[in-house]
């Protein structure tokens, strides 16, 4: 029994310690796409000190379930009981939220991208950190704004300069991917104002290489979610178990009249 408890406990350490760290991952985060969303979103920057708390919940109540069971204590084994359940509702919660608001969160996740293509400034300081991590997603699944190209037209700075520069992130040509940021200038002149057909850039958006990204790693999403359920499940059933049989022994020990 205390071999099971210890594998529990080792099991309950590492899912924490897994939950946790994305949380913190998240937060500090700088060249990816979830750089993007946490610079933009105040609600993604909630969801991961939501995040590191239940990580650090998880990995306390790991602790004080092993602790209540070696020591045979009622009272912990209920409280780690009780935060299990809990833990494993908010999941089932938010898993329920996302499925039935993907597409309020798909248009605010535009309305951000959209936003921030328009006001891109390469000299502005201030949103240095954000135009570098949307630089940096752009470069890496070889995309071009967030439903294509045409987007970058409505930029201000490039609209001032008839279209005839464009984002060096989105480029096909590797020698513009050399900069990675800010703006570069079409090499061929263009009689009047340019337009985004006439750069060298990824034809596709970036909505599609997410999708296509999230798709292609919905496996793993899902048995990595399913595993951490089970896991708490297991927590929860075994906490159960021992509660019944502390109870029962209790009552064994009790002297005949």
């Amino acid at each position: 029994l205390h071999k099971t408890v210890y594998v529990l406990f080792l099991l309950f350490q590492i899912l924490g310690a897994v939950i946790l760290g994305f949380g913190i991952w998240i937060l500090a985060d700088k060249t990816s796409f979830i750089a993007v969303l946490q610079m933009s979103s105040p609600s993604l920057k909630t969801g991961a000190c939501i995040l590191i708390g239940v990580g650090a919940l998880t990995m306390l109540m790991g602790f004080l379930g092993c602790l209540g069971a070696v020591n045979e204590i009622r009272c912990l084994l209920g409280l780690y009981f009780t935060c299990l359940m809990l833990i494993l509702l908010t999941q089932i919660a938010a898993a329920l939220v996302i499925y039935f608001q993907k597409e309020t969160l798909k248009v605010e996740l535009s309305n951000i991208v959209v936003d921030l293509i328009e006001d891109y400034d390469p000299l502005n300081e201030d949103k240095r950190n954000l135009q570098d991590a949307w630089d940096y997603v752009q470069t890496q699944i070889a995309c071009c704004g967030w439903t294509g190209a045409k987007e970058w037209e409505k930029n201000e700075i490039l609209r001032n300069k008839s279209n005839t520069e464009y984002p060096c992130s989105c480029s096909n040509r590797s020698k513009d991917l050399v900069e990675g940021r800010g703006f570069c200038v079409l090499d061929d002149p263009v009689n009047g104002t340019a337009t985004y057909a006439d750069w060298p850039v990824h034809e596709q958006g970036c909505m599609d290489g997410v999708e296509q990204w999230l798709k292609d790693n919905l496996g793993i999403i899902l048995g990595v979610c399913t595993g951490v359920a089970v896991i708490e499940l297991l927590g929860m059933i075994l906490s159960i178990s021992l509660c019944k049989n502390i109870h029962s022994e209790d009552y064994t020990k009790v002297p005949k009249s």
